[in-house]
């Protein structure tokens, strides 16, 4: 199991406008920013889609510390 406060803090780095929702576009950004991939805005939507529980295109906390939970 993870670390809530560890995940807290992980998911507000990718909320970039604080809202409390990652879309894939920050995702995406996230990614890019760390170095670690060069995703494109589909493969950021897939990933967001494969983690968002309720449709709506965007990953709540809830969504987010459920998936690393699996």
């Amino acid at each position: 199991m993870a670390d809530i406060e560890e995940a807290r803090k992980a998911f507000e780095r990718i909320d970039g406008d604080g809202d409390g929702y990652i879309t894939a576009a920050e995702f995406k950004k996230a990614l890019a920013q760390g170095g670690d991939w060069n995703v494109t805005e589909s493969v950021a939507e897939a990933v967001i889609a494969a983690q968002d529980l309720d449709g709506d295109k965007l990953l709540s906390f809830d969504e987010f510390w459920t998936h690393l939970n699996k």
